[in-house]
């Protein structure tokens, strides 16, 4: 069972990283301390998807770590 966590715990890590790396870009530099950089763009499509499934990724990386430690320390 605990290997089974192990594993999808290290997918999800990969996972995670290569849709965190796919990512564009948001930083406008000292633009974007004034809050007005991003008053006009919209989020495209393929966009909201990426994001959703990046959340997805981080839930199930949170739960097999919570998982993972509870079993450790218990």
């Amino acid at each position: 069972m605990l290997t089974t966590i192990w594993i999808i715990q290290i997918i999800s890590a990969v996972l995670l990283i290569i849709m965190v790396l796919l990512h564009s870009p948001k930083g406008d530099g000292l633009g974007a301390i004034g809050g007005a950089a991003n008053l006009f763009t919209s989020q495209k499509s393929a966009e909201k998807g990426l994001n959703h499934f990046t959340y997805v990724l981080s839930a199930i990386f949170l739960v097999c770590s919570f998982i993972t430690g509870y079993h450790l320390f218990s």
